[in-house]
C-alpha cells in the first residue's frame, strides 16, 4: 500500500493530480486508513501509469476514460476505440500539417535575419516583421498539447 506522496513520488505527479483524477472518474476511490489517508494498491498505480502514458500519446482525458471503461469491463467496441484512435491520428496529421506551412512561413525570415546578423551592425532594429508582416491564423489550434491546461478546463467544466 502507498500513501499519496509515494505515489507521486514513483509516477512523478503531482497529488493535486491524483485527486483531480479521483474527482473525474479516472481512478476510482482509494482505500483509507483510520486517519483518512489514502491508500494506493499497485493495481491502482498501473493505471496511474497507462493514464500518464496514455496523456504522453496526446490522448484526452474523455479518451482515456473511455479506454479504461474498455478496460474495466465496460461496454466499448473495437469499432469506437478504432474511431477514437483514427480521429487523434487524423488530428494529429491536421497538426503537423499547419506546423509544416508555419515552418515554411517562417524559413525565409529566418534566413534574411541571419543575413541581417552578417552585417557590420548586427545590433541595428530588426526589419524582418515590418517587411514580411505575419499572417495570423483565425481558427486557433483546437485540443493544444497542454494537459496540464487540458486538466484546468477539465476541473473548470465540472
Amino acid at each position: 500500500m502507498f500513501q499519496v506522496g509515494e505515489v507521486s513520488r514513483r509516477l512523478g505527479l503531482n497529488p493535486q493530480t491524483l485527486y483531480f483524477y479521483e474527482r473525474i472518474g479516472l481512478m476510482p476511490s482509494p482505500k483509507r486508513t483510520a486517519a483518512g489517508y489514502r491508500l494506493y494498491e499497485q493495481p491502482d498505480l498501473e493505471r496511474l501509469s497507462f493514464i500518464t502514458q496514455a496523456k504522453a500519446l496526446g490522448l484526452s482525458l474523455d479518451d482515456i476514460k473511455d479506454l479504461l471503461m474498455l478496460q474495466d469491463g465496460q461496454q466499448l467496441s473495437c469499432q469506437e476505440v478504432y474511431d477514437r484512435l483514427l480521429k487523434k491520428v487524423q488530428h494529429i496529421d491536421e497538426t503537423i500539417n499547419k506546423l509544416q506551412t508555419l515552418k515554411t512561413q517562417l524559413k525565409p525570415l529566418l534566413d534574411q535575419c541571419q543575413r541581417g546578423l552578417a552585417q557590420p551592425a548586427p545590433r541595428q532594429q530588426c526589419v524582418v516583421f515590418q517587411q514580411h508582416p505575419l499572417v495570423v491564423s483565425a481558427e486557433p489550434l483546437r485540443n493544444p498539447p497542454l494537459h496540464d491546461q487540458e486538466e484546468l478546463n477539465y476541473d473548470a467544466q465540472g
